[in-house]
């Protein structure tokens, strides 16, 4: 086996076992022993399991930030909405260890390359069409921020159920998401208030 055969076999095991036990209960001798490997193999090529976890991590975030972004290719908000629906939930049914990578919580130091992450991203090309949805109805702009974070947010919860239940069908399950998500937007009111909290 060549070294970047080797790195990508390392690679692939460390990716299962952190989906299955997560950062802090994967070792680098269990990477070590199912790669039929030294530890000393696993350190020349990661540094250490904080290493390797880094390069998995990384991978899957730009996997599924790629998918996102090439599937957003309608014009109209709604089928754009369907898109981004459909892509985590593709990503989600096709990529079942890497997204459990990313949904675990990830070890003090790594911040940024986790599913948070990619949500914020996600969520940032989402507040573009949304503020320019909100612009044209009237809306406050500065608002498309806080609900592409909730529409985002949404999408992301859910998928994480459906991760575990697998029921009902995917195209089902991002109808109804966007079936919320489209029918709350189109009926949005422009200076909502707290029904619970009006002043007498």
């Amino acid at each position: 086996m060549s070294s970047a055969q080797r790195r990508e076999q390392l690679i692939s095991i460390g990716r299962a076992l952190f989906a299955e036990r997560g950062f802090d209960a994967t070792s680098i001798e269990e990477v070590a022993s199912r790669a039929k490997v030294s530890k000393p193999v696993v350190y020349e090529h990661f540094g250490g399991k904080e290493g390797l976890y880094a390069v998995v991590v990384d991978r899957e975030v730009r996997s599924l930030l790629d998918r996102i972004t090439n599937a957003l290719t309608a014009g109209h908000p709604h089928e754009l909405l369907e898109q981004a629906a459909l892509a985590l939930l593709d990503y989600i049914e096709s990529e079942t260890d890497g997204f459990r990578v990313l949904v675990r919580e990830s070890p003090v130091m790594s911040p940024t390359g986790n599913f948070m992450s990619v949500l914020n991203d996600v969520a940032h090309q989402a507040e573009h069409i949304l503020g320019s949805e909100f612009k044209r109805r009237g809306f406050d702009p500065k608002l498309a921020e806080l609900y592409s974070q909730a529409l985002v947010g949404m999408v992301a919860l859910t998928g994480r159920w459906w991760l575990e239940v697998r029921k009902p069908k995917k195209e089902v399950v991002a109808a109804h998401l966007v079936n919320l998500a489209w029918n709350g937007l189109s009926n949005m009111k422009g200076k909502p208030t707290l029904v619970t909290r009006q002043s007498k």
